[in-house]
């Protein structure tokens, strides 16, 4: 798939994958990663922006594999923008299929 096209909903993934359950860095990688294509370091920019625009809070957790995590929980502004910015990927791949369909 194209970068350019990954690179523009890959904040929406983001924030949708954590508004359902909290997620540590690499977890959400590995998430990501089960389909779509993409390297580690796309997401960490990612995560670093949304959590100083206020749309995840962060918090440290131990692990038994090595040193404490850094989990993202999905913060009540984040799930506004989250909301927001899935209906508008609705309402644009709508007519984004219905543009394609007439070429067909």
């Amino acid at each position: 798939m194209n970068s350019q096209f990954k690179k523009g909903i890959m904040e929406l993934c983001v924030l949708s994958l954590v508004r359902s359950r909290d997620y540590y860095g690499y977890e959400l990688v590995e998430e990501i990663s089960k389909k779509v294509d993409i390297a580690e370091g796309t997401v960490y920019p990612i995560l670093r922006r949304l959590t100083q625009e206020g749309y995840f809070e962060t918090y440290l957790e131990e692990s038994s594999s090595g040193p404490p995590r850094k989990y993202y929980r999905i913060s009540k502004l984040g799930k506004t923008i989250q909301a927001e910015q899935l209906g508008e990927w609705k309402e644009f791949n709508k007519n984004i299929n219905s543009l394609l369909k007439a070429g067909d």
